[in-house]
Formats: C-alpha cells, sequence, structure tokens
C-alpha cells in the first residue's frame, strides 16, 4: 500500500473530488473530520486549546466554536501557529492509525485528505503521489462568495491567505482541474484513480513490510528458543 496526498484550495472543490474517490470505493482519510473529532471535550487538545485561547471560543454546549476560533487564527498568524502545535500531532497519531488499518484490510493505496498539505510540507515526503484539485482564480472567488456568503474582499482575503493555487500546481504530481463541470472533473478523477490501481508502487511497501515482520518473527523465535533451552 502507498499514501497519496491529496490537497487543494478553498472552495477549489476538493470535496467533489474525494466524493468521486469514496463512490469508487477508494479509502479516504479525512484530516478535517479528525481535527474536528481531536478536538472534542474529552480529549486533552480541547484543554489545551481552551486554556491558551479562553473560555470565548466555546460554545454554549462547552464545545469549541470553530468559526469563533477560525476568525483569531485568520488574524493572528502567531496563533495559527500556536494551535497548529497543539493539535498537529494528535492528528497525524491518529491517521497513523487509520492507514495501519487499511494497510491490513488490503488496499493499494490510501488517500490522505489533507487541505494545507503544500503549505505545511512535513508530510509530503511520506507522499508517493501528490494530488491538488485545481480551480481557475475567477472561479474559485465566486464558489467561494456563493457558498460562505461573502463580499468580495473578504472572500479574495481568504484566498490570499493560502498558498496560491497556480503554485501548488508545480509541487503536486497530478493536477486534477476542477474548473469545468462535474463529469469534466470526474473523469479525471476516473483516469487518475485507474493509474493508481495499475501501479505496482503498492508491491514494493508490502514487500518490505512482509521482510520486517519475517525478520522480527525470526529474532523472537532465536531469542525464545536461546533462553528456554
Amino acid at each position: 500500500m502507498f499514501l497519496v496526498g491529496l490537497s487543494g484550495g478553498i472552495a477549489s472543490g476538493k470535496s467533489t473530488v474525494v466524493a468521486v474517490f469514496r463512490e469508487l470505493g477508494c479509502a479516504v482519510i479525512d484530516a478535517d473530520v479528525i481535527a474536528r473529532q481531536v478536538v472534542q471535550p474529552r480529549f486533552l487538545a480541547y484543554q489545551q486549546i481552551v486554556h491558551n485561547f479562553g473560555s470565548e471560543i466555546l460554545l454554549e454546549s462547552g464545545e469549541i466554536n470553530r468559526e469563533a476560533l477560525g476568525n483569531i487564527i485568520f488574524s493572528h498568524p502567531e496563533k495559527r501557529q500556536l494551535l497548529n502545535a497543539i493539535t498537529h500531532p494528535k492528528i497525524q497519531k491518529e491517521m497513523l492509525k487509520q492507514i495501519f488499518k487499511y494497510f491490513v484490510l488490503g488496499y493499494r493505496y490510501v488517500i490522505l485528505d489533507i487541505p494545507l498539505l503544500f503549505e505545511t510540507n512535513t508530510l509530503t515526503k511520506f507522499m508517493k503521489h501528490t494530488v491538488l484539485v485545481y480551480s481557475d482564480p475567477q472561479t474559485q472567488l465566486s464558489r467561494l462568495m456563493k457558498r460562505n456568503g461573502l463580499a468580495q474582499a473578504e472572500a479574495e482575503a481568504r484566498i490570499t491567505s493560502q498558498l496560491p493555487l497556480d503554485e501548488k500546481c508545480k509541487l503536486a504530481d497530478h493536477v486534477i482541474d476542477n474548473s469545468g463541470d462535474w463529469e469534466s472533473t470526474r473523469r479525471q478523477v476516473l483516469r487518475l484513480h485507474s493509474q493508481l490501481e495499475d501501479s505496482l508502487d503498492f508491491l514494493l511497501v508490502r514487500l518490505v513490510a512482509v521482510t520486517a515482520v519475517a525478520g522480527i518473527g525470526g529474532l523472537v523465535c532465536f531469542l525464545l528458543r536461546h533462553f528456554l533451552s
């Protein structure tokens, strides 16, 4: 099994692409979903966030108000770094657990849906392939204004807070252009899925894993014979 990192930009249509991959039966690990899980009140990250950002970011239910927290980190980059330092280790730990689950189940590849894959640049080295969901600037702006009910200036500010999609295109192994209609995007996803399924990259990873397990098993047997003899 190998890892495929999937990313995009705000309102570029990444969720549309993910939906097609899921329809095809692909294993997808959504970093955003995990990020919401690890900040629930029963987890340590929740306590650390409340301690550093104050109770003003809480809803009446006691859960974190993601919009309020998002407004803080959007305006203060140092606060964004602090939040990342709290949550990223927990998110990565949960992602590793899910990767192992899909490895055991025999999937050829797993898609890691990571919104800031190219901005953080710490996880790309673990990806056999990276995929960017692209949308032309005007389409991206229009979608964001319509989706979030934002004025043009607000939408442009949110887009410019991220690495430009044109820059991300240069960093990605594959680009899915989501500027057009749904059927065009779907055809591109189908082609990419076919390429990944036909790839033999997963065989090398499994060979290494089997060799490692066999080596550890042999060492354990040797030690048991040594100490029991």
